[in-house]
């Protein structure tokens, strides 16, 4: 076997690897708006001492399986010094045929039909953008789509982000993540 084959096996075998346990490699999530790893001050939450715009972020994705019924997005920051970290946007119920939220949506009639915002760790349902405490190492803020088995979960606006976890992940069928940092 040629040097060149062997690369080419190896990289083959790395993808395969790298895709964890319920993702897709063709399964892809990203945004206009946090890029390159990190956020614009559009996105910065504005209380705590931070002083951005706390406008939603776009997102966008691709290639979920054929059998997805509804998707669930999340922004969760593992990081925040609370024991249990800091969940920042949960959306779920967003119609399988759905492919992007606008930037800016969150709390406006430009979310995806259907769709629903359940509360963050902020309290209210709705984005809250980054802001963890002045000194600390920036954090990272995992944005994750779920695809799911059914059409809905039985969630409300009122419903904890944990509660829309396990029943996101007793549903899931694909995930696909990007994580950016923010620190100040």
């Amino acid at each position: 076997m040629s040097r060149l084959q062997t690369l080419f096996l190896l990289l083959i075998a790395s993808v395969a690897l790298s895709a964890a346990p319920g993702q897709t490699p063709t399964f892809r999530l990203w945004s206009d708006d946090v890029t390159g790893g990190s956020f614009g001050s559009e996105q910065v939450y504005n209380s705590f001492g931070c002083t951005g715009s706390n406008l939603s972020p776009h997102l966008a994705w691709s290639g979920a399986p054929k059998d997805t019924q509804s998707f669930v997005i999340t922004v969760y920051d593992p990081d925040a010094p609370t024991g249990s970290g800091f969940w920042h946007w949960v959306v779920a119920n967003i119609p399988a045929g759905t492919t992007m939220i606008a930037s800016n949506a969150s709390r406006t009639p430009r979310m995806p039909a259907g769709s629903l915002e359940t509360r963050t760790d902020f309290g209210p349902a709705g984005y809250g953008g980054p802001c963890p405490p002045a000194g600390d190492q920036p954090h990272r803020y995992i944005f994750t789509i779920h695809a799911l088995r059914v059409p809905k979960i039985d969630v409300t606006a009122d419903t904890s982000a944990a509660l829309v976890g396990f029943m996101t992940n007793a549903n899931r069928i694909a995930s696909a993540s990007f994580t950016a940092r923010y620190g100040r």
